[in-house]
């Protein structure tokens, strides 16, 4: 069934997933949105601003030579209009065109920003191509790109930008207006823009003794006072709006709202960090790519707060050592973590060029902040954004307990570890079913597991690929089918109502996890998602073999089965009856490993296929290739399980 977003029957379900509280929130944001329409105030006047939440003097001087190196490359990409959105590479970033798609060719319309209908491709063209690069994080690289070289050709480029778009997109006009996450996220880029600009004669003229920036900031600050993310709606989206209000307010507090301003985003940050994060340190919405922009978006606001000297809850920098050490302990042996839920490239802070590792950057700030444990995994790159948060946020004691060994099962969160020899790491899922009442950003992924090899994806979780626009592409990526996992009669284990919701959520229930022996590590768990009956899966990873094994038994009624496992775009695989030989390279070096399946079942191996969608890897937003599903059909009648055995070569 396609369901379209924003059609009257996705709304009624929508509706549906809210509560009394949240139901009047919203109709109150549709009465002040139709006052608004006409009543558009000037912000109040602004006499003897100044920016003082700098950089400590030096700070720059300790920038590594190749991060740097890095960074002035990527600027010198970016000065020549060079880019790459979602996989659309762009060449016309010299002078851009803030409302055009280059994706579909689409420009989106004008006019008061709530009637844009920004989730229609046909009328608006892909949404997140239009706004990313406004969320100018772009123009913090060519900031920093400055502020590391001093050459004002980058401080030009930023201000000619900003002049640009503040023309280009008055307050409520147009596309960039809609979304809260995007003023959010726009002004935390401004303040370290205004930051990183602090040495160039244009600073002040750009930003506080110019009035059309002054209106742009309080603006930007009163619809997000205004219209914050409500209820169901409360996951990563309100952290970015709280997180650029308040270091906005920190930073650019010149209005007379800014104070109050400032306390009411701090107490709504500090709520949604907690409520956003597990006891374990995990992100609820158990999506690792929003687990990293939560922690950049939290870090970033501390050092706002410590910069203005502004009192923080110690609760907050509770909650971000907490995610920093989860983060710590799930990471494989080449510092990636799982390729859990969805993920669309977002970031919350962006300072360094291309080639910098997003996570590695996260645990040297995690390092320099709170201190790494002796069980951490190793940081050997460089970033400049690690030294510039760190020249900000004050060493603070967080009075909490701190792991003493690294951890491997999150009970929380249901996620479990299994780690072996030759670096095998494998990631076991049995936690609920996403965050909040809709659960957007899940996956209807209970019971999948994610295997790799020194880094290598073996079983790979295929990704997220698109939100808006290829709905048949959006369900295929979330799908059961498109997982490491079991499904019944070709449904999935969850029901979408919509590309960013759930209608009704598979419980899963962990039975056991035993990761304390060094021979051989153990999980089981089950779930409830199919109606009649129950899936309940069981794998060991045995360290003197090298062998994974995994049992899938379903309890129930006679059902059809289809079994799937999803190859990493590395993987080459040669499938004869049930046994499939994989082979890889890995810095120049062949492996290999033999997949013995369940014999119960007859087995395909599907490669980019499109009609349905089958056999794909995305490796990031926007991005896809074809790569080798196997899936094993056939019936289950309780009988007996399907047993499928992974031992990798020697």
């Amino acid at each position: 069934m396609t369901v379209i977003s924003g059609s009257p029957g996705w709304y009624l379900r929508r509706l549906s997933r809210m509560g009394p509280r949240e139901v009047g929130g919203r109709a109150a944001d549709a009465v002040r949105r139709r006052l608004w329409r006409s009543a558009r105030p000037d912000c109040p006047s602004v006499t003897g601003a100044r920016f003082t939440a700098v950089l400590p003097a030096g700070t720059l001087d300790a920038v590594p030579p190749d991060a740097a190196k890095r960074l002035v490359a990527e600027a010198d990409r970016l000065m020549a209009g060079h880019a790459e959105y979602f996989g659309v590479v762009r060449d016309d970033l010299a002078d851009p065109d803030w409302w055009y798609d280059p994706k579909t060719g689409r420009r989106a319309p004008s006019g008061y920003a709530f009637d844009v209908p920004y989730r229609s491709e046909d009328a608006v063209g892909d949404i997140k191509q239009i706004w990313e690069p406004s969320r100018h994080q772009y123009l913090t690289v060519l900031a920093a790109a400055y502020a590391i070289t001093g050459d004002e050709r980058y401080a030009d480029r930023v201000a000619a930008h900003l002049r640009s778009w503040w023309a280009a997109n008055p307050p409520l006009r147009g596309v960039h207006w809609i979304s809260g996450i995007e003023l959010g996220i726009r002004l935390l880029s401004w303040v370290w823009i205004r930051r990183l600009l602090d040495g160039w004669p244009g600073a002040a003229g750009l930003f506080e003794d110019n009035p059309v920036a002054l209106n742009q900031i309080w603006h930007h600050q009163r619809w997000l006072a205004a219209f914050p993310s409500r209820g169901s709606s409360a996951n990563n989206h309100v952290v970015a709006e709280a997180a650029g209000q308040f270091a906005a307010a920190c930073a650019f507090g010149w209005f007379p709202s800014s104070a109050r301003w400032r306390a009411d985003a701090l107490r709504s940050l500090e709520r949604h960090l907690r409520s956003n994060t597990f006891r374990s340190g995990l992100n609820r919405e158990l999506a690792s790519e929003y687990h990293g922009l939560v922690l950049e978006l939290g870090l970033a606001a501390v050092a706002e707060a410590d910069a203005a000297g502004v009192p923080v809850p110690t609760t907050v920098r509770r909650v971000l050592l907490g995610m920093t050490d989860a983060l710590a302990a799930v990471v494989d042996n080449r510092l990636r973590p799982p390729r859990q839920g969805d993920a669309d490239d977002g970031h919350g802070l962006v300072v360094d060029g291309a080639g910098t590792d997003r996570w590695a950057s996260l645990l040297a700030t995690g390092d320099a902040v709170f201190g790494r444990l002796a069980w951490w995994p190793a940081v050997t790159g460089t970033d400049v954004r690690t030294l510039l948060l760190a020249a900000l946020i004050k060493p603070a004691e967080a009075a909490v307990s701190r792991p003493v060994s690294r951890p491997a099962h999150f009970a929380d969160a249901g996620m479990t570890i299994l780690r072996g020899p030759e670096e095998i790491w494998c990631r076991c899922d049995g936690g609920p079913h996403g965050f909040l009442s809709i659960a957007a950003h899940a996956h209807a992924d209970a019971l999948s597991v994610e295997v790799r090899h020194d880094g290598v994806d073996v079983l790979a979780d295929p990704g997220t690929y698109c939100y808006h626009g290829q709905p048949e592409w959006r369900r295929y990526f979330r799908s059961t089918l498109g997982h490491n996992t079991l499904q019944l009669d070709g449904a999935d284990q969850s029901v979408s109502g919509g590309p960013f919701l759930w209608t009704r959520h598979a419980e899963t229930r962990v039975l056991a996890a035993d990761t304390s022996c060094e021979d051989v590590a153990r999980w089981s768990a089950e779930h409830d998602g199919y109606q009649g009956s129950v899936h309940r899966r069981r794998v060991e990873l045995t360290a003197a073999s090298r062998e994974l094994r995994v049992v899938d038994e379903v309890r129930g009624d006679r059902r059809a089965v289809r079994l799937a496992f999803h190859l990493g775009p590395a993987i080459t695989a040669d499938l004869e009856g049930n046994r499939a030989v994989l082979t890889w390279t890995r810095d120049g070096e062949d492996r290999s490993a033999v997949l013995d399946l369940p014999g119960q079942l007859t087995w395909r191996a599907h490669r980019g296929e499109t009609d349905p969608p089958l056999g794909w890897y995305s490796a990031g937003f926007g991005r896809k290739e074809p790569a080798t599903t196997l899936v094993g059909t056939g019936f289950a009648d309780g009988a007996e399980g399907f047993t499928t055995v992974l031992k990798f070569r020697g």
